[in-house]
């Protein structure tokens, strides 16, 4: 297949759901959680769910950077705008992300804040090249699929000696949070979570490849697919874990394998594993401080890393009250389980960030009406 379009064909779709129906075994319950927001707004985009059995549940899961972007992360790059007056780069998604005080990075530039929104660190870069005279911190977020991209422009900061460039770094990792769900009470303890197979992401995959997935398979006994961002894909991942759980198998399988491999892009592990090393603890929105989560930049390139040549101290904030992000990150609860979705919290007026993130749940079901199904 070599078109878009190809993967969207109504008919193919409905063969998938009757695949699934005539496959799901009667009294039997199938609950998978698409770790990806991608996935979820495709889900909600095409109406995929309203294709599947009642039996088939289809969880959210954490894999939005900008939902589990914590109150504080964001705290550290409005201060730095506003009281260290550098010039601070970052992808358009953050901007909107509220923090504290009732600030985001948005109401932080219309404060005087010299914030910028970039679409790749190579703008940023250029714009600490054009403003010798002004500190530019570029404030990077994101799972695996970000992260060499923010490697090779600090390699080519220190390649030039670009003094004025650094890096506020807020890169995540996908294992890690798949392990902390798994291990979450909701889901090992008490059960109200139930699990029984991941949608494994798509551009993550394409970096760090399907290998890491497979500890979850033999560790927890869970099915994971990989899949594409294309409704007929999700369908066919649908399948593919509907068979595992039904044979009482728990494998890794491939259905992207058109842009996945089993060991992924070796050299941007590469350039990632040259400039990045694990933090011992990271804070992610829903899912509080996670040991080995997230990356930090090694010694050999603290010069370009804004936490130490700023003396950043974090300090973590709570979430609003009446949000419930962090439940519906964990996959706890559905956006329409929130008392203020759909009514005060909007995407024009968010209040968490699952409203702010074109990857978040409560943006893909309020933008594509599914919160009207909540009755």
């Amino acid at each position: 297949m070599k078109y878009v379009d190809e993967f969207r064909d109504g008919e193919l779709a409905q063969n998938l759901a009757r695949s699934i129906a005539a496959t799901v075994e009667p009294g039997r319950n199938y609950s998978f959680m698409e770790f990806c927001g991608g996935h979820t707004h495709a889900i909600s985009r095409y109406g995929l769910s309203e294709l599947l059995p009642p039996t088939v549940r289809m969880v959210h899961g954490p894999g939005c950077p900008v939902c589990v972007l914590p109150i504080g992360r964001v705290d550290l790059a409005i201060r730095l705008a506003l009281e260290q007056g550098v010039i601070l780069c970052t992808y358009g998604d953050t901007l909107r992300v509220p923090a504290s005080d009732g600030l985001s990075l948005m109401k932080a530039k219309a404060r005087g804040g010299d914030i910028r929104m970039v679409y790749s660190t190579t703008d940023a870069l250029q714009i600490a090249r054009d403003n010798p005279g002004r500190e530019v911190v570029f404030f990077a977020i994101g799972f695996e699929t970000t992260t060499p991209p923010t490697a090779v422009a600090i390699q080519l900061a220190a390649a030039e000696k670009l003094s004025n460039f650094s890096v506020l770094c807020c890169h995540v990792l996908t294992p890690s949070a798949i392990s902390n769900i798994l291990e979450s009470p909701e889901v090992r303890q008490w059960g109200t979570v139930p699990l029984d197979g991941f949608i494994g992401p798509a551009h993550v995959s394409t970096v760090i490849g399907s290998r890491p997935y497979e500890f979850f398979a033999e560790e927890y006994r869970k099915p994971v697919v990989i899949a594409g961002f294309e409704p007929l894909d999700v369908m066919q991942a649908i399948l593919m874990l509907v068979r595992q759980v039904n044979e009482g198998r728990a494998e890794v399988e491939n259905e992207f394998a058109r842009a996945v491999t089993r060991d992924g892009n070796l050299k941007a592990q590469d350039r990632v594993a040259e400039v990045f090393e694990l933090r011992r603890e990271f804070e992610w929105r829903g899912l509080s401080v996670v040991p080995y989560s997230a990356l930090r930049i090694r010694q050999k390139y603290a010069g370009f890393d804004a936490e130490r040549r700023f003396k950043l101290d974090y300090r973590s904030v709570p979430d609003n009250k009446a949000c419930e992000c962090g439940a519906i990150l964990r996959g706890v609860k559905r956006p329409q389980d929130c008392k203020i979705f759909g009514t005060v919290c909007t995407p024009e007026n968010p209040i968490g960030s699952c409203m702010v993130s074109s990857e978040g749940a409560c943006a893909a079901h309020y933008s594509y009406g599914r919160y009207k199904d909540a009755a």
